[in-house]
């Protein structure tokens, strides 16, 4: 191995940095359990408007509903684990546990999706009409109420610790809107106007939008999982920064990956031969100190070779591994 790897871990700035972590742990579990007792009310109140009203488009939200719930926990284990600290079977920390609960979220859409479509078309067929009406819009109303409060909690954390599985969790309780208002739509149309063919339509619209949310989960999760490279204008802002310091001027074999709410990053540098490693180490723990500030929540490994010395080693081919981006 040429050069010396040197990285920075405990003693300066790491302090502020697992209180970071801390924080986005707390933050995230708390948006899980904010869902998990918001699904627990909604299926009770919805178990019993879908028996009062016999109508298929409430079934179809409690069916959602329920899935919500299961998904709920299913974050809210996957992100404890995420947010577990390194340990010695998992020295980079858990965070790929939270791509995997979102994982299985996007399967549970899925299946909640194509299940609603199937009621749908089962309806076209039997055609029944509903009952209840007030019943069946109050309870939509009131899950509306209490579905956006969780929504925007939701966010204000989703902004704080940009966590996949809440992101996963929010795209569902979005559809759950849009569910209340279709079924609001459904019950008013099929008794009110007699037009039956109300209550199907608004279900497959409902599958195809639960699909498409599920979807545009997975490639998050799949990106994660496969530790896909920061998006471009992510690594031209760390690379800008870098360059401010001359030290770093040597920039080349840049990597970044990401971990549920950890992101790594780690890249060569050119120093001069004749510097000690001493010299060399003491001045590159300065300027990495000034990254981990300016990027919070990153851990930062530098490698580093002579001047002009070409590493021939590593998975990377030459013409990744000789530029700087």
């Amino acid at each position: 191995m040429s050069g010396a790897h040197h990285h920075h871990g405990h003693g300066h700035g790491h302090h502020g940095h697992a209180h970071h972590h801390a924080d986005r742990g707390t933050l995230n579990m708390r948006a899980a359990l904010a869902s998990i007792s918001m699904a627990l009310f909604l299926v009770a109140l919805k178990t019993y408007a879908t028996w009062d009203t016999g109508s298929v488009a409430m079934l179809g939200s409690l069916a959602d509903t329920t899935l919500d719930l299961i998904a709920s926990l299913i974050t809210f284990f996957g992100v404890r684990w995420a947010a577990m600290p390194a340990d010695e079977e998992h020295r980079y920390g858990h965070g790929k546990a939270e791509a995997l609960a979102a994982l299985v979220q996007v399967i549970l859409i899925s299946v909640s999706a194509m299940a609603i479509a199937w009621r749908a078309v089962d309806r076209l067929h039997s055609g029944q009409p509903t009952e209840g009406l007030e019943l069946g819009i109050g309870v939509s109303i009131v899950a509306m109420v209490a579905t956006f409060a969780l929504l925007a909690y939701q966010r204000y954390v989703i902004r704080r610790t940009g966590s996949v599985a809440i992101m996963t969790d929010h795209v569902h309780y979005q559809t759950d809107v849009l569910l209340n208002v279709s079924v609001i739509a459904a019950l008013l149309l099929d008794q009110l106007l007699g037009w039956r063919l109300a209550d199907p339509i608004f279900g497959f619209a409902i599958a195809a939008w639960l699909m498409y949310g599920a979807w545009s989960a997975a490639s998050h999760s799949v990106d994660q999982l496969m530790d896909r490279e920061w998006p471009l204008e992510e690594r031209e802002a760390f690379i800008a920064a870098a360059q401010e310091y001359p030290e770093l001027a040597g920039l080349h074999d840049l990597r970044t990956r990401t971990s549920g709410a950890h992101r790594f990053v780690q890249f060569h540098v050119w120093v001069p031969g004749d510097w000690t490693v001493t010299e060399a180490h003491e001045r590159m723990d300065a300027v990495e100190e000034k990254l981990q500030d300016r990027f919070p929540g990153c851990e930062i490994i530098i490698h580093l070779d002579p001047e002009g010395h070409t590493d021939r080693e590593g998975i990377l081919p030459r013409e990744l591994t000789e530029s700087a981006r």
